[in-house]
């Protein structure tokens, strides 16, 4: 059974309900950024951290086990803020953050986003040829043109999405887990945004799965 490196008490639940609390008693967490330093209050970098009861690697996976531990930190894969109280908030998973023009985007701030909307059943946000690109099952008739303009009423101008496909299902794993590389694989078959295969108008719906 794994140990748990933050807890956020039923007391504290009250105005941090994303958050996923502070560390418990012997573990040591902080945010850093891609070279290991540690980021002031409020800046977005990746959780890591450090206890006596953490394991000392993967079993027989040497090449994961020195990119998972430096240091003698655990580096999490997760993307997350602390504020001044110490309470961490998870943002993303740093695999999944879009570089989109040099500006980073928490793909699942933009998923949030589009979930507010009726006509979104499901949602996955990838990076698509340089632009923020959300795949979306609908629920009902929704357009492309009415979940960008939602998604610009939520988020920042360049958070929000610069394409939105339709897709009949998202791919997933045995427990139901949304397979983002497998999404990536698939947008990948679409080379440019005037090919025969992938969508040229607002009034697109191109489905990655057809690739």
């Amino acid at each position: 059974m794994s140990v748990p490196a933050t807890v956020l008490r039923p007391d504290e639940h009250e105005g941090r309900m994303d958050s996923c609390g502070r560390p418990v008693l012997f573990v040591e967490a902080k945010v850093v950024d891609e070279n290991g330093d540690e980021v002031p209050d409020g800046t977005a970098g990746e959780v890591v951290h450090r206890s006596p009861q953490l394991c000392e690697g993967y079993w027989h996976r040497a090449a994961e086990t020195r990119e998972a531990f430096r240091d003698g930190w655990f580096r999490s894969g997760d993307l997350a803020v602390r504020d001044r109280e110490g309470y961490f908030t998870i943002v993303d998973r740093v695999k999944d953050v879009i570089d989109s023009g040099g500006v980073l985007v928490a793909s699942r701030q933009v998923e949030d986003a589009l979930y507010t909307h009726p006509g979104v059943a499901e949602a996955a946000v990838e990076r698509w040829i340089e632009a923020v690109t959300a795949v979306v099952v609908p629920r009902g008739k929704v357009t492309e043109a009415e979940l960008l303009a939602h998604a610009r009423e939520k988020l920042a101008r360049f958070k929000a999405p610069k394409r939105v496909l339709f897709v009949e299902e998202l791919p997933r794993n045995a427990s139901g887990k949304i397979l983002k590389r497998e999404l990536r694989h698939r947008l990948g078959a679409f080379t440019s945004p005037t090919s025969p295969a992938s969508p040229a108008s607002s009034t697109a719906s191109a489905d990655p799965r057809s690739a």
